[in-house]
């Protein structure tokens, strides 16, 4: 049987609720085999992480021990340039079989930015790409997108085959937490329990990360 293998990106500044619930969800309703959560070292659409590469994968292994089908996978931060997914889809396609199915996990709004992506015309190639969608978000597509959705959207994920070159949506209620209110309250010494899996809040306060003097 083909593998089914999901691939959900991002700085991870840090790992929190929001990404694992959405992940786990995905991962359920795909059935996917694995679900490689990527830290990126140097995203090319936004600023630097504030905590660094080394620290953030530490994070996220601790976030998914014993969270099967979620794992990391650090081959981005192995890279001595920024993060493009298409380099990530290449060398994950490597290594797999050619029936395998790839899934990038993108938001709405990472799709929405998709043209101006690295050879983002090429991902299809590689890979079906899952957006997540929430009921309440403006769903209209930017132009440069419309005809890429006309021809390859597919209404129902659960129907995708082959190894890539589809896109379909998955509605979810994502949880209101953000890394950038995470890293607010961690700078102004309040508490972000159950914002965090407990081991990643040990890990940020045995290191001192996110303190108001990074």
């Amino acid at each position: 049987m083909p593998k089914r293998i999901g691939i959900f990106g991002g700085t991870f500044d840090p790992v929190h609720i929001g990404h694992l619930r959405s992940a786990l969800e995905v991962a359920d309703m795909m059935a996917l085999d694995e679900l490689r959560l990527i830290p990126s070292a140097r995203p090319p659409h936004r600023g630097a992480p504030q905590v660094a590469a080394p620290d953030r994968l530490t994070m996220v292994a601790l976030a998914v021990a014993d969270l099967a089908p979620l794992c990391v996978d650090d081959r981005e931060l192995k890279r001595d340039k920024p993060s493009y997914s298409i380099d990530t889809l290449e060398s994950l396609r490597a290594e797999l079989a050619g029936d395998d199915q790839l899934f990038l996990i993108l938001g709405w709004d990472a799709f929405c930015g998709l043209p101006s992506w690295h050879r983002w015309d090429e991902l299809l190639q590689h890979c079906h790409i899952l957006v997540l969608q929430r009921p309440d978000a403006d769903s209209e597509a930017p132009e440069t997108l419309r005809n890429l959705l006309a021809a390859r959207s597919i209404s129902d994920p659960l129907t995708l085959e082959g190894p890539g070159g589809q896109i379909s949506f998955i509605w979810q209620t994502p949880l209101a937490v953000s890394a950038t209110q995470i890293r607010t309250l961690l700078a102004s010494g309040k508490s972000v329990r159950f914002l965090v899996p407990d081991a990643v809040l040990t890990y940020i306060h045995a290191h001192g990360l996110y303190r108001a003097s990074n």
